[in-house]
């Protein structure tokens, strides 16, 4: 009896470009030695992608259909995807075709040597253009600093997990404001990472913009590192030192005084940009404390398709 491989794609507004994926998928997946599901995550797309979703379902087994009642994130969908799994090996990635499926068999290799999480990381990306680039590579420099977990520079969210790191996540890794690519390297076990040459986006837009992008990037800091908290105790050693050296300018300048006002409020300025930089790195950390205490469910199902022969299932309590 073959194995099954569970391969979950996040789906938000790709109606353009889904029965494109579904054709090159489906091309390596009918050629592996591995039985296998397709399970789409509709990310309450807009758009007709639910409608063509629905006819992939109705024509092909292999097809399997999650739909959020309204659009939870990025990050809700793969989380919901590895939650309805079945596969002994789960592998998400996006519908844009940016992450190749011809990278599968490569992806299984690796799993069936027994490594429980396969990275896959992004060597060229062309269609992100230089800024998103530069900031993507910057980012990961940024976190390795601040955090005591070390990632994989240009770790995507294309990525495989074992049948038992996804438990793992299914049961554990819950938190509302998440980041899953993280958590995937955080895991422990056997590891292992695989190059990739980001595909040109087949149809369609990024749907990450610049905003939710800074917004992302700030809430995975503030998940993995609590070093900006002690941001306040450096600040304050570096304004204690520069009371230190005021105070001595002031006693040895002629006069008793310093020449003018623009010492004092070029300090006054300083002082409340550092008091209002850590007035904000604090509300961000409650705003995540906030965030899990309210524990609403990180995502809602409206409906499925050709799973477990139900066309609309209610949540169930380890969904949350």
């Amino acid at each position: 009896m073959s194995k099954l491989l569970s391969v979950v794609v996040s789906v938000y507004n790709e109606e353009a470009v889904l029965e494109q994926f579904y054709k090159v998928a489906g091309e390596v997946l009918n050629h592996i030695d591995w039985d296998y599901e397709l399970l789409f995550v509709n990310d309450g797309s807009r758009d007709k992608s639910f409608q063509i979703l629905t006819e992939l379902a109705g024509r092909d087994r292999h097809v399997k259909v999650v739909s959020f009642s309204r659009n939870f994130g990025h990050e809700a969908a793969m989380i919901a995807g590895i939650d309805h799994s079945r596969g002994s090996a789960i592998i998400c990635m996006d519908a844009d075709l940016q992450h190749p499926p011809r990278c599968i068999p490569q992806i299984l290799d690796q799993l069936e040597q027994g490594f429980d999480v396969v990275n896959m990381v992004r060597t060229k990306n062309e269609s992100a253009g230089w800024f998103k680039n530069l900031a993507s590579s910057s980012f990961y420099k940024i976190i390795n600093v601040l955090s005591d977990v070390k990632f994989e520079n240009n770790a995507s969210d294309f990525f495989a997990v074992s049948r038992r790191v996804a438990e793992v996540l299914k049961d554990s890794y819950r938190e509302k404001v998440r980041f899953l690519r993280g958590y995937v390297q955080n895991v422990g076990f056997e590891k292992t990472t695989i190059a990739y040459e980001a595909g040109v986006r087949a149809a369609g837009e990024s749907k990450y913009s610049i905003r939710k992008l800074f917004q992302f990037s700030v809430n995975t800091i503030v998940c993995f590192s609590n070093l900006p908290l002690k941001l306040g105790i450096y600040a304050g050693v570096m304004a204690a030192f520069l009371g230190v050296v005021v105070m001595v300018y002031t006693l040895f300048t002629r006069g008793g005084a310093p020449s003018g006002y623009a010492t004092i409020v070029i300090l006054n300025c300083f002082m409340f940009a550092i008091l209002f930089l850590i007035v904000g790195i604090i509300g961000e950390y409650m705003a995540i404390l906030f965030a899990e205490l309210k524990d609403r469910p990180i995502y809602i199902v409206a409906e499925t398709r050709n799973l477990a022969g139900q066309e609309r299932q209610d949540l169930p309590d380890d969904m949350t």
